[in-house]
């Protein structure tokens, strides 16, 4: 009798498996009218109003210092309502570490463009102080720089340190390749880092957008002192050729 049982129960599964295999296919097909499925433009649409409450926020963080600045401000700048922006982010905090990595992403991006590139170490390193430059002269660069001396949670504090380190050192490592491979006079790559670095975090302590130079305009000028530093053209010409005729 059970084993009966047992075989009269096969051909019950058996018939019943076409209907679960025809849910299964039905519940697989995604509903047209889904209001999960967002379509491109919407997440693109949410994409762009992100930026401006960031951008809206870096600027008054610029204009009144980040203790001063509340989201009151920035969502009456946008003329959009306070919920609004917490739609964006959870708090100014959160607000503050968005422009700092809105400013030192395309710093980022150039690291890792350079290791590409099929250039002297010397070129790779300009092309990231360049972009550094740019960044720091943006309407990110105050965020860039003063965002590690606030009073930030312990936690925050230590994602932009570390965010920092990590440009620090990009830029002592082709320090040494450029000394490596010659592109670079032998110097002290902690020192020379920070001469550099030192030097591009200050544009943002005196530059404005209606400054007669542009961001990129200032950057190449910080890029020509690294490059020739306070040496006469002639005498520093001179000492090149000077140097190539001792090689030959």
């Amino acid at each position: 009798m059970p084993t009966s049982r047992r075989k009269s129960a096969r051909p019950a599964r058996g018939k019943a498996a076409p209907a679960t295999s025809r849910q299964g296919s039905s519940a697989r097909t995604p509903l047209r009218d889904s209001p999960w499925r967002a379509s491109h433009e919407r997440l693109r649409d949410r994409q762009v109003k992100r930026e401006a409450v960031i951008r809206a926020a870096a600027r008054a963080f610029n204009r009144k210092g980040y203790h001063n600045t509340s989201l009151d401000d920035i969502a009456a700048a946008l003329e959009v309502s306070k919920p609004t922006v917490y739609y964006y982010v959870s708090n100014k905090e959160q607000l503050l570490f968005e422009c700092f990595v809105a400013g030192i992403e395309p710093i980022r991006s150039t690291f890792r463009e350079a290791r590409l590139m099929k250039a002297s170490a010397r070129e790779r390193l300009k092309a990231v102080l360049r972009h550094y430059g740019r960044a720091v002269a943006s309407e990110f660069g105050w965020c860039m720089v003063r965002a590690e001396d606030l009073d930030l949670s312990p936690a925050m504090s230590g994602h932009i340190k570390a965010l920092k380190s990590e440009i620090d050192q990009g830029i002592r490592r082709l320090l040494r390749e450029g000394i490596q491979d010659g592109s670079i006079h032998p110097c002290d790559p902690k020192m020379t880092a920070f001469a550099l670095a030192g030097a591009l975090n200050w544009i943002a302590h005196w530059y404005r957008e209606n400054q007669s130079l542009t961001g990129a305009e200032i950057a190449e000028a910080f890029i020509e002192v690294f490059e020739s530093g306070l040496t006469p053209r002639h005498r520093a010409e001179g000492a090149r050729r000077q140097g190539a005729r001792v090689a030959r």
